[in-house]
């Protein structure tokens, strides 16, 4: 599926999508620079502002001319984008991504995941999920803004033309600092914790009958139906 790339230099904000550039730290304090864009649809509350339908982040390896993109694209099955984005780091020119399951459906699954991440790796054509053990130990920080729909409606990244490295650890900052204590978008967790599924309980999926592709809560004890739910192969340029 051909992405649709972010060019020039400009911010935009419609009614329909928001548009903005972010200075990534990198874990050898370098930095790049990125552009990110969501669009919003999808199910939610009569009265209640639509969720991130879709997002992406397009970047350029360091040292190179390639640009690269990561798309979190709409799913049905959970009513909007699969995930959150909380990280990008780079590693011998290699671009990895960190990216929170998009709510309960979405922690479900992506086999809920503990800690609540899921890590993905790019091998050179399409974006791979992979094991916490083979995400590099460098990497430690939440480095991209995680709450971007917060800050598209408070117009945090609609009003900067440029969102500062340090301006994103203060955004982030709201989200773990006390009363939140979401230490999970403080640094890139590496051991499980109780709180992780964020009070999501364990659902199946329906995978016959009525409301087939759909979830409900598991009869007894039974163990979840397992899902393998296959990564997007995501297009470079």
């Amino acid at each position: 599926m051909a992405l649709l790339a972010l060019v020039g230099g400009s911010m935009s904000a419609c009614a329909d999508e928001t548009s903005w550039k972010e200075e990534v730290l990198l874990h050898d304090g370098s930095k790049i620079v990125v552009e990110r864009s969501q669009t919003y649809g999808g199910r939610h509350e009569i009265g209640q502002k639509p969720p991130i339908k879709e997002q992406e982040i397009t970047f350029t390896l360091p040292g190179s001319s390639r640009s690269i993109t990561w798309k979190s694209e709409y799913s049905e099955d959970i009513g909007r984008a699969n995930f959150n984005l909380l990280a990008l780091h780079v590693l011998n020119g290699t671009p990895y991504i960190v990216a929170g399951p998009n709510l309960c459906l979405a922690y479900n699954k992506w086999g809920r995941p503990n800690p609540p991440y899921v890590f993905l790796k790019y091998d050179g054509k399409a974006w791979q999920r992979i094991p916490l053990s083979t995400f590099p130990a460098q990497f430690k920080d939440i480095n991209v803004v995680v709450n971007s729909l917060g800050a598209a409606e408070d117009g945090t990244i609609v009003e900067a033309k440029l969102i500062a490295a340090e301006k994103i650890r203060e955004i982030n900052s709201r989200l773990w600092r006390y009363p939140n204590e979401q230490l999970q978008y403080k640094t890139i967790l590496r051991e499980p914790f109780p709180t992780a599924a964020g009070g999501c309980p364990v659902m199946v999926r329906i995978t016959e009958g009525w409301g087939k592709g759909g979830w409900r809560s598991p009869d007894g004890p039974k163990a979840p139906i397992p899902t393998k739910p296959a990564i997007q192969n995501e297009t470079t340029k």
